[in-house]
């Protein structure tokens, strides 16, 4: 059976290499660097040249786990793309991991693809009836069969103009990589360049392992085509307002990644600023929920003056599966991961900083961990908004009815998790952390402004319809107005 994170999740990271002898590896190391955007499945894809077969190797688990040095020296060539996912469009299995790879009109052809497309279902009903048939459950794959398409129904630019939604895509056809940025800009995707190869990636920090130079981001509505000749833009998209996931800033994108020109710590330290100032508290310590709570925390320490305490000790070395007890141990998904130094806040009047609050069962176990250990006040302060939203463009906000701060007054979400006092940033504050300004930003999750508009009708019709036509063939989507990917 299974269970619903305890944190939010993202969907997938990419990364692409052109003209490097050892792509693979490069693909490796960078998928190693991006392991926090997906931990469920990780694949490469490498090529030699045209008309000669691509090179796959794909498998459940971290990147760590898949790859093996034999693994490595197999994929030959000097052309990749890697993909690490998190599943929330189509199950966990190694049939829905990515790249995906087909053999079509066009010649061979790779995708990997961040993001979520909001009109999947009608697509992909569309894409049935006229005889596609579909090997995975993932919407990615959505995009396959449109790029798969003859250069008769307009090329790659027209296929890429009928999909909606959230996409930072790396495609690897016969000769080139191909970089593809959604017209509002919701997912992050960066080019670099290392010994004269180009590179592309979710984030800059994959760019620090290897050593490659970052050139610059891609930019919303950008088709990046790299090939023997250099690199080229097309902008196939109409021009929109931009709408970059703030949420990147609160939790996923990596600490050290540079994201539309600003540190991501830095952005955090100033939320954790920002936050002290609105919800200030009179407290003896104030201890951040790692890893990503801790740059806010930080920001919120240094602003009142009170001394910063590592109280939670995280354990890194959590696979994927481990053995799940019943009652013995209470609490165990949240214990496993992080642990208490009781002496630290034991008698202490404790600020807890954290980046998000969604269902609010983790967080209510930290307050219960807090009193056990003998804390006196125990103070929850948040680095964003309350989430009363879903999300529809790729981060697994549930039904806003499993949202905590959508069922629940602020007093009431104190009270469920046993604090003495509770404070959110407000969207101005956080806005303002990142020293950029709110049209560049996609805020639904906290104010329910959808930048591209979604019917869950629509999708739920067709999406039920295929379910009860095909439920015996292949495996049904999860519920659409969960929208994940």
């Amino acid at each position: 059976m299974s269970q619903q994170p305890i944190r939010p999740t993202h969907e997938c990271g990419v990364f692409a290499v052109f003209n490097h002898p050892n792509a693979a590896v490069l693909t490796y190391y960078g998928l190693f660097a991006l392991q926090h955007r997906g931990q469920e499945s990780a694949g490469i894809v490498t090529a030699s040249g045209p008309n000669t077969p691509f090179m796959t190797h794909k498998g459940m688990g971290l990147v760590s786990q898949v790859f093996t040095p034999p693994d490595l020296e197999r994929l030959k060539g000097n052309r990749s793309i890697g993909h690490v996912r998190y599943s929330t469009t189509g199950s966990s299995n190694l049939k829905n991991a990515q790249p995906l790879v087909v053999d079509c009109a066009r010649g061979q052809l790779a995708i990997g693809h961040n993001g979520n497309l909001v009109n999947a279902g009608v697509l992909r009903d569309e894409l049935e009836q006229a005889g596609s048939i579909f090997q995975t459950t993932v919407d990615s794959e959505i995009i396959v069969h449109l790029l798969a398409q003859p250069s008769s129904n307009g090329g790659v630019l027209a296929a890429l103009r009928r999909v909606h939604g959230a996409f930072s895509l790396v495609m690897m056809g016969e000769r080139e990589i191909i970089g593809v940025r959604d017209p509002l800009g919701f997912r992050p995707l960066v080019l670099g360049k290392l010994d004269g190869a180009y590179i592309l990636s979710s984030e800059t920090c994959a760019f620090d392992l290897i050593h490659a130079e970052f050139i610059r981001e891609i930019e919303p509505g950008e088709v990046v085509i790299i090939d023997e000749n250099g690199v080229r833009s097309e902008f196939p998209f109409e021009a929109q307002k931009r709408a970059f996931c703030m949420f990147e800033y609160v939790y996923f994108a990596r600490p050290d990644s540079i994201i539309d020109d600003i540190n991501v710590a830095k952005v955090r330290t100033q939320m954790g600023r920002e936050l002290a100032r609105l919800h200030p508290a009179e407290a003896d310590i104030v201890v951040p929920v790692p890893d990503s709570g801790n740059y806010a925390a930080l920001g919120f320490a240094e602003e009142l003056g009170i001394p910063y305490e590592h109280a939670f000790v995280r354990n890194h070395y959590i696979g994927r599966t481990f053995l799940q007890p019943t009652q013995l141990i209470r609490d165990f998904n949240v214990r496993v991961k992080l642990n208490l130094i009781k002496e630290a806040v034991k008698g202490k009047r404790v600020v807890v900083v954290d980046d998000s609050i969604v269902r609010g069962t983790t967080a209510r176990a930290r307050v219960v961990n807090l009193r056990e250990a003998g804390a006196a006040e125990v103070h929850m302060r948040i680095s964003c908004p309350p989430h009363r939203h879903a999300c529809h463009y790729g981060i697994d906000f549930p039904d806003p009815a499993n949202l905590l701060a959508n069922q629940c007054s602020l007093d009431q979400i104190r009270e469920y998790l046993g604090a003495d006092s509770i404070g959110y940033l407000d969207i101005d504050g956080m806005v303002r952390a990142t020293e950029k300004t709110f049209d560049r930003f996609c805020l639904a999750c906290f104010n329910g402004d959808y930048p591209v508009p979604v019917d869950p009708r629509v999708d739920k019709y067709i999406m039920e319809r295929r379910q009860n036509r095909d439920s015996h063939l292949i495996e049904p989507h999860p519920q659409p107005e969960l929208f994940p990917l």
